[in-house]
């Protein structure tokens, strides 16, 4: 073979390598469009929000229903009290909580641990700025759901509401007169003021259940 035949097979081969070389940016580039594309365009529907079953208590006029409709971005012109039990979903962007409140009346109470079954997670609403008499009911509440069977392992969220009012004791003095240290050693528990004047601060309150909620949910995965 000739020299010159020789350098035309190389130059093929070259051509060769160059033309597969620019199919395939163009192919790279094809699919690095179409990424794009359905990135930017094509977006399916966001992952699900975990939901959570939480029950929510407290004595009569301690803002539990005030407090989830805010939440809800009710208008406070329709809260009425709760006598029996209603349910709420309150969403939050990293979960739902389906939160079923109790009504606090003294004839009610009795009935609260028939609505126990099924809960995830505890809520406990306190009036801060109440009377002694009623303070001491609202412990004594506490203590009873706190060691009750089916609530005893959950994670609990306990509001100080109504930090607002001039009588308002401080999450110090609850804590202390509710003997929650000794009481609720080696149990999920959170502590949080709370009034309807601060929002940010409730919110952030529920986010720490929520993390509460994760962690025995990953706990439980582990096992």
């Amino acid at each position: 073979m000739s020299d010159l035949r020789i350098t035309e097979a190389f130059l093929y081969m070259d051509y060769l390598r160059m033309s597969e070389c620019i199919q395939i940016s163009f192919a790279v580039c094809r699919i690095g469009m179409y990424t794009c594309f359905r990135a930017l365009c094509c977006k399916g529907p966001p992952p699900a929000r975990p939901e959570y079953d939480l029950v929510c208590i407290g004595l009569t006029g301690s803002g539990k229903t005030s407090l989830l409709s805010k939440l809800c971005s009710e208008s406070p012109n329709s809260v009425v009290s709760t006598t029996g039990f209603s349910i709420k979903a309150v969403p939050f962007q990293n979960a739902i909580l389906n939160v079923k409140e109790l009504g606090g009346a003294d004839n009610i109470r009795k009935y609260w641990s028939r609505y126990y079954q099924g809960s995830q997670g505890v809520i406990f609403v306190l009036d801060s700025a109440s009377s002694e008499d009623d303070l001491e009911t609202a412990r004594n509440e506490l203590h009873s759901a706190l060691q009750h069977p089916q609530l005893c392992t959950l994670p609990f969220l306990i509001l100080a509401n109504h930090q607002d009012k001039p009588a308002a004791r401080s999450v110090q003095e609850v804590k202390k007169y509710f003997e929650l240290e000794p009481l609720a050693r080696g149990k999920r528990w959170i502590l949080q003021p709370c009034s309807l004047d601060d929002m940010d601060a409730l919110k952030d309150s529920f986010s720490q259940l929520i993390n509460l909620l994760e962690e025995k949910d990953h706990e439980a995965v582990r096992m």
